[in-house]
């Protein structure tokens, strides 16, 4: 978590304004409110009252805008969530009126959820900023950590350079996954010629792949591909994630 709070010391206005104009949506699964919905939903699986919904979509509100850590943001809001007994595992009701044994709040959950939003929202923030200068700034640069804990596909994608307006960016802008640490820089076409890099292409390296979404659904739903031209290793994002979750935001606000 040690990035995040890094990223969040001074809070993006745009990541904030990004956060608060999502729409509270109830869900079981977490694929029930499919990408680019995202956008414009906030939901957390198995939530399925408004009221806890709303208590940690309040305390992400305020972990974004006060720039709080995780050991902050889970220790208010876990109190809270136990009290109204969404904590541990316990049999709850499905949408279809089926009673199943589930995983409500937990650690693990909450740092899920932290990260996510998190990160989301920054790099949806991040986003625009980068969009208004690509005048002087119109090459962009996948960044990805590089440490133990990053996965190998986007450890592919690092320092991998397309224009701001390559057909890459509209599945491949971060995050890509679910606790995607990745970022974009943003780099003039001097920086290029000290960096003596010539940006790629992703022209004829993009395409779709089917995946499987959910064992217990057995639905597969399409994940966005690109092929390496140099070793032809395909890279895909987690399902689930191949879209931009900034996509738009310029003709939004």
């Amino acid at each position: 978590m040690a990035e995040l709070k890094g990223l969040f010391k001074l809070a993006p206005a745009q990541a904030i304004k990004y956060f608060k104009n999502k729409n509270n949506a109830l869900s079981w699964d977490w694929y029930e409110i499919w990408q680019d919905a995202h956008k414009k939903s906030f939901t957390v699986a198995k939530v399925m009252r408004e009221d806890i919904l709303e208590d940690i979509r309040y305390a992400v509100d305020k972990a974004l805008s006060e720039g709080k850590t995780f050991q902050e943001f889970q220790k208010e809001l876990k109190p809270t969530l136990q009290k109204k007994g969404w904590w541990g595992d316990e049999i709850v009701v499905d949408t279809k009126g089926n009673a199943e044994k589930v995983q409500l709040g937990s650690m693990h959950r909450l740092k899920t959820i932290y990260s996510v939003n998190m990160q989301t929202a920054y790099q949806t923030g991040r986003y625009k900023t980068q969009m208004d200068n690509v005048d002087n700034r119109p090459y962009w640069e996948y960044v990805a950590v590089m440490d133990a804990s990053t996965r190998p596909e986007h450890a592919e994608l690092n320092g991998l350079i397309f224009r701001y307006d390559d057909p890459f960016w509209n599945s491949f802008y971060p995050p890509n996954g679910w606790r995607c640490r990745c970022r974009v820089n943003a780099l003039s076409s001097y920086k290029l010629q000290k960096k003596k890099v010539k940006p790629s292409s992703s022209s004829g390296l993009l395409s779709q792949e089917d995946r499987l979404v959910s064992k217990k659904s057995g639905e597969y739903k399409p994940v966005a591909v690109y092929t390496d031209p140099l070793t032809g290793h395909k890279i895909s994002t987690d399902v689930g994630w191949s879209h931009n979750p900034a996509s738009g935001l310029n003709e939004q606000q």
